[in-house]
């Protein structure tokens, strides 16, 4: 984010290692901070049936006790709050001011996303899930460390 700000980036796009997001979706993610309609866009798997269907049930679960828990800490309700896939315009790259290492940065987002109150939308975004994906992304348990790491942010911010 620091380079995209150093080079007057309009727009910053991040998205996971974990080959779960595909490269060709970047364009309707960004088309809403085009029309102005948003400072911040961020994935959704669970805005269409056919995306939710692709979820594995546990995931689906648990991200579903991940957006109540993140909601009611960070004061922003998505359907989707562990999305990896997100733009940000040049206002909200400005102003959001990521520190965590790992995981926390999402909730940290969150958070930079309400105190600088910027406008936000969901877009719908399809993931990918493979071996590879699942192996490499975030285990089920590692959810608790990003609870611990959002915990402790907020404590020590």
């Amino acid at each position: 984010m620091e380079y995209a700000r150093r080079q007057g980036a309009a727009i910053a796009v991040h998205f996971d290692a974990d080959g779960q997001h595909s490269a060709e979706q970047i364009d309707s993610l960004i088309e809403p901070l085009r029309k102005g309609e948003a400072d911040v866009v961020l994935g959704s798997r669970f805005l269409r049936a056919a995306d939710i269907a692709r979820i594995p049930p546990g995931r689906r679960t648990l991200l579903r006790i991940g957006r109540v828990v993140s909601g009611v800490l960070n004061g922003v309700w998505l359907n989707d709050t562990h999305n990896g896939f997100r733009a940000l315009s040049r206002r909200a790259l400005m102003k959001i001011r990521l520190t965590e290492c790992g995981y926390g940065h999402v909730s940290e987002i969150l958070d930079e996303i309400r105190v600088h109150d910027l406008r936000y939308i969901e877009a719908p975004v399809t993931i990918g899930y493979s071996d590879y994906s699942l192996a490499k992304g975030q285990r089920s348990l590692d959810a608790f460390n990003v609870l611990l790491d959002v915990l402790l942010g907020k404590l020590f911010r």
